[in-house]
Order: structure tokens, then C-alpha cells, then sequence
């Protein structure tokens, strides 16, 4: 045996094919579903019992349990893959979460509750077969050789599709050959359940527009001013471009008339079709821009100015881009792709169906409150709506976002095949377009992706499958990590 054999040998004693997947999803169960659920904040309900001046309902601590059975004649017991597999049940294990009250500012009622069940990942943390020596596997009919990464939903094995996506929070910019339209950037900011696209478009006549959600084709400096950045000096400072000014003075003069931030903020109103009175209409117009214009940089009115100068840096980069370095932007570089895991798909889905529960919580807690029947917080919580809604997703492949095909029954024809499933990678392209420069091999994908697999037909190039020896790293954004990094490369911070 020569040495590369005892090395690749040595490796998969102690590394698992597919630890991506289940390192992702023991991140999503140890770490996300405690920031999903501090992202949640206070509940304060519209409506509350007359004897009170304010009701808060708090989440604090959540868990999970690993898989467990209740029986019909309510005993609960431990249950293993092979038995949900023979009884066609889900292997799931219990949400558990700490709930409190607060009346008044002082916290009356605390309680455990079950929220609900998440289907656990075969050979995860939170699997009972986790760690277990091939004895006791055999033991419990399992096959000791089997890798595990998959669920368990009514007795059927799915698999969640890893899912490559454009990176968030970076532009790209492309020049459009067609239309009035002569260069247009895209930028997908994100933050938590927000992914906002944003649109830049330069028109033939040089100026430069905003479209995202409700604005539609807004000149970019009317939103800066309306943001709080009025001066034209100091938009050009903070735009900070040696030439090319010409540009820049084209689209300062297009919103000349804007003096003020007002001015902006009614300007964009009208362009929205906000038909109400001034005030109301800037407030709602200030409400939209904090809310959905680069949340991933905030959401109050505070970040407003940091946002503004993000966007002269977004202006000046596009102008940069378009004039000098459009040739080089290589869009299928892989250094612009994220992978979304299966623990990544699953944090989606459980923010946006906690959300449904809030919801649902709401509205029994004001149901009850508008009949004075209102006792406890523990009679409203409704456990089968979040157990159903993650299933229902599970079972049929359709994701938030009205994306399909993410799930989907294990490839159980040989062990090469099931390996193959687990460590397959979509492209969320359409695989009906032709799309030539993303379905071909990328010098990129060398160590990354295998250049051989993948299927022929219409799907050729957009379903690829990891490398056998490829790692995912997760996303480690540490502000203060990356702070001292850049001040070690000499940033000067200004106070």
C-alpha cells in the first residue's frame, strides 16, 4: 500500500463523507434555532385584558429531545430509525421551549412547553444512533456501513438537496444589449428572514435608477438624500471618484430640486404611489427604505446614515465597474457561490413557520381575551402547526420561497447512489434556458465539485455533486474578527 492510499485511508477513519450536512444541521439544532428565536423579541398582543397596561410575551430558551414515541396508551419510549422505517412514522424529536408572561413589567408566568417536532438527521447529534459501536448498531437493525445525513418522514428516507446560490450582500453588474437600459447591477442583500433584491440600472442618458419591492425605477441620489445625506458635496466626498465625475454630476443634477430630506422622502412617496397626506406619506416612504432597502446593514432609523454611504460606495463601484473592469467579472467564479446546507434550508423553514405560530398564538390569545376567558399561555400554544408545516415541506420538497424539489426520497439503488444523492448540489437556475456559462466546468470547481458527474439533458451542468474529499466550511461573520483583521492590514479606524 503506498503512501497516498494510507493517507486517504487514515482520513476516513476519522472524517464521514458527509459531515457538511450533518455538522450543518447539528450548527442549526445547537446554535441557529436560539438566534431564530432571539430574532423573535418581545410578542406584545393588540389586545389585552382591561385590568393591565402592558402584556409581553417572551421566548427565551429553546432545545430539542432526541426522538422519542408516545404510545396509544400514552406511555413514551425512545424510538430508533429502524422502527419509524418498518411503522412508516416520522423520526422526529420534540421542540422544547421556555415561555414567560410579563404584566405590568413584572414576570408572572414561566413554563416549558412543546411547540412542536422537527424531524431529526439519521447519525446527528440528536440521533439515537449517533456514536453507537457497530455492535449496538447491528443490535437496533441498522446498517453499521451506513452513513446516515437523511430523515425519516412517514417511513420514507429523504434527503435535503444541498442548494448553490449567488453570494449575498456583493453586486454584480452586466451590460444590457437591448432597450433603454445600458448597464444593470444586482445586489441580494440579506439579513435573517430578509433577502431583498435590489436592481441598479444606468439608462443611456447617464442617470443611475433604484428598484426594490415598492420603488420602481428610483434615481439612486434621491434615495441617498432621502436617507439624510442632502449636500451634493457630500455625496461627491463620500462617492470619492478621481474622474468619471461627469456621471456623478449628470445624476446630481436629475434631483437638483430635492433640497432636503423631505423634499426626497415625498419625492419617493409619489414614485410609490403612497396617495397620503405629506407626513403620512414620508413616514410610511422612511418606514420602507429602513425596512427593506440593505437590511443586512440594519433595520431602525439610526442606520439610515450608514446606509447612505453605502450607497455612494455602491454608485462608485458601479462606475468603476462599467468604465474599467466590466471584462473581469467572472459571475461563475466559485468565490461568488454559497452552498445553503440542509441545516442552512431547515433554519429557513423554522423562521418562516415560527413565524405562522407567533401568529397563531396571537390570534387564540386575543380570541380569548375579547371573551374574558383568558387563563394561561400554556392552554394557546398549538404544538401540531409547526409539526405539520415542517413536515408537510419535508415530505413534499416544496420550500419557502415557492422553491421546489429540495427534498427528496433517497436513492437507495447501491451505496455509490445513495452516497451520490447525499452529496448532490442544484443550481436554482432554470434548467428550460440555456444559460451556457453556468452549466460549463469552472476552473473553481477543481477540488470543489466533481467534473464528472453530472446528468445529461436539460439538467446538464446545474445538478452537480460535491467532491469526495470537499469540505464546506460554515460562514464565521465575527464583526470584531474581521475589524482586527482589516486593522492589522493597516485600516485607520475614524472615531
Amino acid at each position: 500500500m503506498n503512501q497516498g492510499t494510507e493517507l486517504i485511508q487514515k482520513y476516513y477513519e476519522t472524517n464521514s463523507l458527509i459531515s457538511a450536512d450533518v455538522d450543518s444541521f447539528n450548527n442549526f439544532i445547537e446554535n441557529e434555532m436560539q438566534k431564530i428565536i432571539s430574532e423573535v423579541g418581545d410578542i406584545i398582543p393588540t389586545v389585552i385584558p382591561a385590568d393591565m397596561d402592558d402584556f409581553r410575551i417572551k421566548f427565551d430558551k429553546i432545545w430539542i429531545e432526541k426522538p422519542e414515541m408516545i404510545e396509544a396508551d400514552g406511555s413514551k419510549r425512545d424510538i430508533y430509525p429502524s422502527e419509524a422505517r418498518l411503522r412508516k412514522i416520522t423520526y422526529s424529536g420534540p421542540i422544547k421551549l421556555e415561555v414567560s408572561a410579563h404584566i405590568d413589567g413584572v414576570q408572572r408566568e414561566t413554563f416549558t412547553t412543546q411547540v412542536g417536532k422537527i424531524p431529526i438527521m439519521i447519525r446527528s447529534k440528536f440521533c439515537h444512533l449517533y456514536n453507537l459501536p457497530k455492535e449496538e448498531l447491528i443490535k437496533h437493525g441498522e446498517d453499521p456501513d451506513d452513513i446516515g445525513g437523511y430523515f425519516i418522514l412517514n417511513g420514507n428516507e429523504r434527503v435535503l438537496i444541498t442548494v448553490e446560490d449567488l453570494v449575498s450582500n456583493r453586486m454584480f453588474v452586466e451590460k444590457v444589449k437591448t432597450g433603454p437600459i445600458k448597464f444593470s447591477a444586482r445586489v441580494f442583500s440579506e439579513k435573517g428572514s430578509y433577502r431583498v433584491p435590489h436592481l441598479i440600472e444606468q439608462t443611456k442618458d447617464g442617470v443611475i435608477n433604484l428598484s426594490l419591492t415598492r420603488l420602481k425605477k428610483v434615481p439612486l441620489v434621491a434615495v441617498i438624500k432621502a436617507l439624510g445625506l442632502t449636500k451634493d458635496s457630500d455625496i461627491m466626498q463620500h462617492i470619492d471618484l478621481e474622474e468619471m465625475h461627469d456621471d456623478v454630476f449628470v445624476n446630481l443634477y436629475n434631483t437638483i430640486d430635492l433640497k432636503t430630506y423631505e423634499d426626497a422622502l415625498d419625492f419617493i412617496g409619489k414614485k410609490m404611489g403612497i396617495n397620503q397626506p405629506p407626513e403620512i406619506r414620508a413616514e410610511k416612504t422612511a418606514d420602507n427604505l429602513d425596512k427593506y432597502l440593505l437590511p443586512h446593514l440594519g433595520l431602525t432609523p439610526e442606520d439610515r446614515m450608514k446606509k447612505a454611504i453605502n450607497m455612494c460606495k455602491l454608485l462608485k463601484r458601479f462606475l468603476l465597474i462599467t468604465k474599467k473592469d466590466l471584462n473581469n467579472q467572472d459571475i461563475d467564479h466559485y468565490m461568488h457561490k454559497r452552498l445553503k446546507l440542509p441545516g442552512d434550508l431547515m433554519a429557513d423553514l423554522f423562521r418562516v413557520h415560527l413565524r405562522s405560530l407567533i401568529n397563531d398564538i396571537m390570534y387564540n390569545f386575543q380570541r380569548l381575551v375579547k371573551r374574558t376567558k383568558f387563563t394561561s399561555l400554556n392552554i394557546i400554544i398549538r404544538d401540531k402547526l409547526l409539526t405539520s408545516r415542517i413536515n408537510s415541506a419535508m415530505a413534499t420538497g416544496v420550500w419557502v420561497g415557492g422553491r421546489k424539489g429540495l427534498s427528496q426520497n433517497l436513492d437507495r439503488t447501491n451505496y455509490l447512489s445513495s452516497l451520490s444523492h447525499l452529496q448532490r448540489v442544484n443550481s436554482l437556475l432554470s434548467a428550460t434556458q440555456e444559460n451556457f456559462d453556468a452549466r460549463a466546468l469552472h476552473s473553481t470547481h477543481w477540488g470543489r465539485l466533481c467534473a464528472i458527474e453530472t446528468p445529461e439533458g436539460t439538467s446538464i451542468g446545474l445538478r452537480k455533486n460535491l467532491a469526495l474529499m470537499a469540505k464546506v466550511t460554515s460562514e464565521d461573520t465575527n464583526d470584531i474578527k474581521v475589524v482586527k483583521s482589516l486593522k492589522g492590514l493597516g485600516l485607520i479606524q475614524n472615531e
